[in-house]
């Protein structure tokens, strides 16, 4: 099994030294053949530059020695597993990460132990839809710094100033931004957001928590149309970016 995935990875690394260099390089780290050979032609189709291992010991040395855009990480590989990569990965290089995951009941935990991904994919899934993640990945990483506009909290006053002007939330808008702006980058999913807006421990559905999020973005970009501070995470929730 890893003999094909490694025939195609020396394949894929030869056609990206004679491809054009401007491309995206993208690391599908995938034990199971047919989809790695799967994901490895619809971002060639897509105009990515590919380069597949297969196991997880070959990771960590490939990623040092190579400029790579992203990184595709399944969890569960022979020889060290997703979770092990992306921690030691995170020690040294910011390159975005999707972590995939057969099990969508495993998010949560992954989630939780603040891995520091980018993204979370669930098997089985459309490649289309993977590469369309990866793009809005890139996408995102790509923001330069110097055009990110200021968030300010002041939760004595109830406050919220962007971009030097004040935000007229509600109470329940100001409990939303507050755990998002405290962690910048984080995942969160709707149920921990729902924790922090109500204290009461109340039932709401998924869908309130999406009505909320819209009224905030829309009164955010009202003040900076060409920045969109809280992005979601497709089937998982969402995180504040650009601060």
């Amino acid at each position: 099994m890893s003999e094909n995935i490694r025939s195609a990875s020396n394949a894929s690394e030869s056609r990206t030294l004679e491809s054009n260099t401007s491309k995206n390089l993208i690391l599908i780290v995938e034990d199971e053949v047919k989809i790695a050979n799967l994901l490895n032609d619809y971002f060639k189709q897509a105009q990515f530059n590919t380069h597949c291992i297969g196991h997880g010991d070959e990771v960590i040395p490939w990623v040092k020695h190579h400029d790579v855009d992203a990184i595709l990480l399944d969890i569960m590989l022979p020889g060290k597993d997703g979770i092990t990569l992306c921690k030691e990965i995170r020690q040294f290089s910011n390159v975005p990460i999707l972590m995939v995951t057969a099990r969508v009941d495993e998010i949560d935990r992954l989630l939780g132990l603040e891995l520091g991904a980018d993204d979370y994919i669930c098997k089985p899934f459309s490649p289309r839809e993977v590469v369309a993640r990866v793009k809005t990945v890139l996408r995102r990483s790509q923001l330069k710094p110097e055009n990110t506009a200021a968030l300010r909290l002041d939760e004595d006053k109830y406050q919220v100033t962007f971009n030097g002007k004040t935000l007229a939330l509600t109470a329940v808008e100001f409990q939303l931004i507050k755990p998002l702006s405290k962690e910048p980058g984080r995942i969160f999913t709707r149920e921990q957001l729902m924790d922090s807006m109500y204290s009461d421990n109340r039932i709401v559905s998924d869908r309130t928590i999406d009505s909320h999020i819209k009224k905030l973005r829309k009164k955010l970009v009202e003040i900076s149309p060409e920045e969109e501070l809280i992005q979601s995470v497709y089937g998982v929730g969402y995180r504040l970016v650009g601060m």
